[in-house]
C-alpha cells in the first residue's frame, strides 16, 4: 500500500462551498450506540490534501456504504481508521474512548480490522494456512495443523462460506471465495469494526452474491459493524443501513439508504462532473 494512492488526491482548490455547507448542517452528528466516531480528521500529502474535516461514525451492527469518485479520499480515510496511516488533526473514538492508533496490529488488537481488494493471502498455501496467517496455532515444535484445519473448517461452515474443502490452496478458488476467506479469518479474529475495501471488485454476479450473503449474515450475528467502500451505488443501497458520500476530501452526504436512491447518488455525482468540466473550460 502505497501513502497516498493516485485516487485520493486531491488539492484545497478543489473543495466547493456546497461541501463546506454540508458539513456545517450536521452530516454525521455522534449518536449515543456509536463503536466508532471519526471527528474532524484531516490528512494531508506534502501540497496535496486527501481529507478535509471528516466527522463519520458507525454505530453498533451497523454497514455503512462509503462512495465517493477516485480521489474522494476514501482509501485514505480507510487506512486511517485501521492504523496504517495517522491523521494529521482530529481523532478517532472506539466504543466511547478516544485512541491514537499506532499500527495496524495496535488497531486490530481494538478489534479494528480492513479487509483490502489484495487481500493478504498467499496463494501457495492451503485455505486454513491462511485462515490462520500469522497467528498460527503451534504444538511446540511443530504447527498444530489438525487444530487449525478443524477450526478453519467450523469457522467457514458457520460463516456459510462453502469450500469443497480447507486443505485446497487458495490459488484454486475463486474471486468470492478468497474474498469471504479475507473476510472470515478478519472476523474469527475477533474483530467488532470490519473495513471492507471494494469487497465486490471484479467479481461475477455469482461471486458477488456469495459476498453480499456473507455481508448480511455478519449483520445478522449483531457483533460486528462494517464499513463497505464500494462503487456499485445499487449493491450499497442493498447491504447497507446507511450511506456516506466523499467528494474532495469531505463527507457531503450521509442519509440512511431508505431516504435515498441510485438516481439521487448519480445526480450528485453528474453535478460535480459538469461543475469540474466548467471550471476546465472557464481556466482554458
Amino acid at each position: 500500500m502505497t501513502a497516498a494512492g493516485a485516487d485520493d488526491q486531491v488539492t484545497g482548490s478543489d473543495i466547493t462551498s456546497q461541501d463546506t455547507e454540508a458539513q456545517q448542517a450536521g452530516v454525521n452528528s455522534p449518536g449515543t450506540d456509536d463503536v466508532l466516531r471519526a471527528e474532524h480528521v484531516s490528512k494531508g500529502f506534502g501540497p496535496v490534501t486527501a481529507l478535509v474535516d471528516i466527522n463519520l461514525r458507525l454505530a453498533r451492527g451497523e454497514i455503512l456504504g462509503l462512495i465517493g469518485d477516485n480521489g474522494a479520499g476514501k482509501s485514505t480515510l480507510l487506512k486511517i481508521l485501521c492504523g496504517f496511516q495517522r491523521p494529521d488533526s482530529g481523532r478517532i473514538v472506539i466504543d466511547g474512548q478516544e485512541v491514537a492508533l499506532k499500527s495496524v496490529d495496535h488497531a486490530r488488537s481494538l478489534g479494528v480490522d480492513a479487509v483490502y481488494q489484495d487481500l493478504a493471502l498467499i496463494n501457495q498455501l492451503s485455505v486454513y494456512h491462511n485462515m490462520f496467517l500469522n497467528r498460527e496455532r503451534v504444538r511446540w515444535p511443530l504447527l498444530s495443523n489438525r487444530s487449525m484445519r478443524a477450526a478453519a473448517r467450523e469457522y467457514l461452515d458457520n460463516m456459510g462460506v462453502k469450500i469443497p474443502s480447507v486443505d485446497t490452496q487458495v490459488a484454486n478458488l475463486s474471486g468470492g471465495q478468497r474474498q469471504a476467506i479475507a473476510v472470515a479469518r478478519a472476523v474469527y479474529s475477533n474483530a467488532k469494526i470490519l473495513l471492507l475495501d471494494e469487497p465486490l471488485a471484479a467479481m461475477g454476479a455469482r461471486e458477488v452474491a456469495l459476498i453480499l450473503d456473507l455481508i448480511r449474515d455478519l449483520k445478522g450475528r449483531g457483533d460486528v459493524s462494517i464499513i463497505v467502500i464500494a462503487h456499485n451505488y445499487g449493491q450499497v443501497l442493498e447491504i447497507c443501513d446507511r450511506v456516506n458520500l466523499l467528494q474532495h476530501g469531505r463527507i457531503t452526504l450521509d442519509k440512511r439508504s431508505g431516504d435515498t436512491s441510485v438516481q439521487e447518488l448519480n445526480d450528485i455525482v453528474v453535478a460535480e462532473y459538469r461543475r469540474a468540466l466548467e471550471e476546465r473550460q472557464r481556466s482554458a
